[in-house]
């Protein structure tokens, strides 16, 4: 299936939205995510399905400066 994550389209072949940050390498803690304008609750990252053509916006948490 495709997907668009922060407007990249990108090929994923299915399953949950952790399974998604698995497979990216991406830590769950770090990254706040968004599907299709809507955001998903932490503890549903695991129970989320993607379907083919859903839109991703990964907001990721940073620190520093001053």
């Amino acid at each position: 299936m495709q997907v668009k994550i922060n407007g990249k389209a990108e090929e994923f072949p299915g399953g949950t939205v952790l399974d998604l940050l698995k497979a990216k390498k991406i830590e769950p803690q770090m990254v706040a995510i968004e599907i299709n304008d809507a955001m998903v609750d932490r503890e549903h990252l695991g129970t989320t399905q993607l379907k083919d053509g859903d839109r991703l916006e990964f907001l990721f948490y940073m620190g520093g400066g001053r």
